[in-house]
Formats: structure tokens, C-alpha cells, sequence
């Protein structure tokens, strides 16, 4: 039977935008630069999905003390830089959205700028406008459900009319904790790895997603 979901939420970095590579790149050149032997793999497992607020506990406790007082402004520059040069849309995408007939809108653990940011070099924008959501719109980020909840909120849906559409374990547990249902999207994952339960429907190709939804 399908949800026939009446809204659809997606995260921004991973999902709609390519952007987690250079983001996590970058900032674990950085790290390295200010006292923390950072690699990339390292970076991913401990900041994908975290806002920054969260990501900045984690750095201060590496570091045993406060960081740079402007290591934000100086990875905000470096990232930005690198998203001009290299940032694409996620595989598939401008399909997906093309496709569907529910609302939709994005819930990000980024601030607003950086959404925007990332959503006009790809040329997403225009589809979001007025529908962009981040975790400094809450008191909590993911993995807490307060952005997911105040997105629906906002929306005009209720949670059980929602589907939420991750690529962080963060916000898989953020749309959990919201009674919605996940698709958890693992593009380097081997099908055979993937899995399902009744709460998270995993897939690795965004060219499936209407398909995967329509059968859920």
C-alpha cells in the first residue's frame, strides 16, 4: 500500500546537494591546521549531520580548549569557495523533484545562509523558496525532532502525513523521534547491504526514491 505522503521533507547537504564531501574535506584540513589530525573518513563519522553548534563541542573537547575564535568564519570562507568551484546537485535529483505531487520542503542542520548558499550554486533555490527550514529555527538540532516537527508545523501536515528523506544517522534518529517515516539515502552502500525495517527504508540511488515511496 503506498504512504501517499502528504509532505515531504528533505535534508539539504547529502540529499538534495553533493555537498558533504567538500564540507568534510575541508573542514578536517582545517581541524589538522589548528591542532587536531583530522582525515576526511574521520571528519564524516563525527560531524555528518551535526549542526554547528553541536559540531563545536565535539571540536572543543578534541582540542581541550576553546578553538579559534574565528574557525567559523574561516571554514564558512574555505567551504563556500570550494562549493563555487565544485558543488553539484545529488545525482538525480531535479528529477525526484520534478516528479512528485506532495509538498515538499527542506529541514537542515546548517544555518540559513549556508542553505541558500549551497541551493543557489546548484540552482535548487527557486523549488525551496519559502519553504526552508534550519536547525537555528529550534532549540534543538537533529538528532532531536524539534526541527522536523516545527517544518511540519509550518507546512500545515501532521507527522503521520510526513516522510522525511536523510543521509545522516543524526537525522534518521530525528525523524524517528518525530513519528515519521525515513528513507534513509546510502549512495555508496551495495544493494545487497541495504535494509529495511518499519521505521527506516534505506536505498542507494535517488533515481529510485518515487518508486521506493510508492511501494512503501
Amino acid at each position: 500500500m503506498s504512504l501517499n505522503p502528504k509532505l515531504i521533507i528533505f535534508d539539504c547537504d547529502g540529499v538534495l546537494v553533493d555537498s558533504e564531501p567538500i564540507s568534510n574535506r575541508v573542514l578536517a584540513d582545517l581541524l589538522s591546521e589548528i591542532g587536531i589530525a583530522m582525515t576526511y573518513e574521520e571528519s564524516l563519522k563525527l560531524f555528518l549531520g551535526k549542526s554547528w553548534i553541536d559540531s563545536l563541542l565535539i571540536i572543543n573537547k578534541l582540542l581541550g580548549r576553546e578553538p579559534p575564535p574565528d574557525l567559523y568564519e574561516i571554514y564558512t570562507e574555505r567551504m563556500f569557495r570550494e562549493f563555487d568551484n565544485h558543488l553539484l546537485p545529488v545525482p538525480g535529483i531535479n528529477q525526484v523533484l520534478q516528479s512528485i505531487t506532495s509538498d515538499y520542503c527542506v529541514a537542515s542542520s546548517g544555518p540559513h545562509i549556508k542553505i541558500r548558499k549551497t541551493l543557489g550554486v546548484t540552482g535548487l533555490l527557486p523549488l525551496f523558496e519559502g519553504k526552508i527550514f534550519s536547525s537555528t529555527d529550534v532549540e534543538n538540532g537533529k538528532p532531536e525532532p524539534d526541527l522536523f516537527l516545527h517544518a511540519c508545523d509550518v507546512m500545515g501536515y501532521t507527522p503521520k502525513q510526513t516522510i522525511v528523506i536523510e543521509d545522516s544517522p543524526a537525522g534518521v534518529q530525528a525523524a524517528i523521534s518525530a513519528e515519521m517515516k525515513v528513507f534513509m539515502y546510502k549512495p555508496f552502500q551495495d544493494k545487497k547491504d541495504l535494509s529495511d525495517n518499519s521505521e527506516v527504508t534505506t536505498f542507494n540511488s535517488m533515481s529510485l526514491l518515487t518508486r521506493i515511496i510508492d511501494r512503501a
